[in-house]
């Protein structure tokens, strides 16, 4: 349904512009969920307004449904948005507010009153049109932005922090909703966010951006699984990386020798250890595995993550601290020293260090 081709974005000076999507490559099927993660700046935001129509390019084509968007207004692309501060219209009923792109397509007043109360069942606000919008919550205000989005029947849902104003417990919710929604509905969604929870929660597809490019794309759980790099490993939150020199079945790092699944790449790479892979056994031996004390703990629901600071000895240099994720009641307390050792299941060769 959509295509980018090589699109190109450069914002300032010409003598010295900003690349803000660098010949980016995408393509979205019908019916598919596509949610562009990524950190402030990597372009993704820019992206969503290049397939609007909101930004011009200064390269590379936009094509939906196979035909060319260059020139193309944003009225007729048959796309509907979604902002993150759902923009709705305060002199106007919640009816109102869902019926607008409806008045603005002509539609008959009957039929925009049936669309409208279809559309309200289907977000869970029954019998809500006559009430002014500032009456509502902030996920009410939500659901009443998504309805206006989606009453003229658009081919492509484009969705800018959808859930970003909204409190974790409340985004939690909708974004399941929102899933089940777009899955009844048959929508083709595609949304930017930089919260990964949301993104792995809502799409059949995530796209990781780095610096106007794109490092990363898969389903959520071959990104989570796998992801391509040092940058996308620390972007998703995993902080056991490192360089390393992998030779045969195993790898030098800072934290000593580590086993490696095997044909891993060998020489020069980058480590990554994930928390549950880091094994803990109390009272360590030294003969055991990596000594060292917990620094810190943090709670997360029925796991707690634990911060380790290993033994430098008999290298006085600090090495890097260590993540690892136990259950609640086998957790070890601050100060306490431990022995690691490393799961080989757990340990991944990413990419050339550097």
């Amino acid at each position: 349904m959509l295509s980018l081709a090589g699109v190109t974005v450069r914002f300032g000076d010409r003598k010295a512009p900003r690349t803000a999507l660098d010949a980016v490559d995408l393509e979205i099927a019908e019916h598919e969920i596509v949610c562009v993660l990524g950190p402030s700046g990597s372009g993704k935001s820019t992206l969503l307004r290049v397939v609007a129509g909101l930004q011009d390019v200064d390269g590379g084509r936009v094509s939906l449904d196979g035909a060319d968007q260059a020139g193309v207004p944003v009225h007729r692309r048959g796309v509907g948005l979604m902002f993150q501060d759902h923009q709705l219209f305060p002199q106007r009923d919640v009816g109102g507010n869902v019926a607008f792109g409806l008045r603005m397509r002509g539609v008959s007043r009957d039929e925009q009153a049936r669309r409208v109360e279809e559309l309200l069942d289907l977000v869970g606000l029954p019998g809500a049109r006559g009430r002014a919008v500032s009456s509502l919550s902030g996920g009410e205000q939500q659901r009443v932005a998504l309805a206006r989005a989606l009453a003229p029947r658009p081919r492509l849902l484009m969705l800018d922090e959808p859930l970003g104003q909204l409190d974790r417990s409340l985004r939690e919710r909708l974004v399941v909703e929102l899933r089940g929604l777009f899955g009844r509905l048959g929508t083709t969604v595609l949304a930017v966010t930089h919260d990964q929870g949301e993104a792995f929660a809502l799409a059949d597809r995530v796209v990781v951006m780095r610096d106007g490019r794109i490092a990363q794309t898969g389903t959520p759980l071959e990104v989570w699984q796998r992801p391509a790099s040092a940058f996308v490993a620390r972007f998703l939150g995993f902080d056991n990386v490192v360089p390393a020199t992998v030779s045969g079945a195993f790898a030098d790092t800072p934290w000593g020798r580590i086993s490696v699944p095997a044909g891993s790449a060998q020489g020069a790479v980058t480590l990554l250890v994930r928390p549950g892979g880091v094994r803990l056994s109390p009272a360590p031996d030294p003969a055991a595995g990596l000594r060292c004390t917990v620094e810190a703990r943090t709670f997360r629901g029925s796991r707690v993550v634990v911060v380790l600071r290993p033994d430098a000895v008999p290298v006085p240099v600090p090495l890097p601290l260590l993540e690892a994720e136990c259950d609640v009641r086998e957790a070890p307390l601050e100060g306490a020293e431990v022995g690691v050792t490393f799961a080989v299941e757990d340990v991944m060769v990413l990419a050339p260090a550097g």
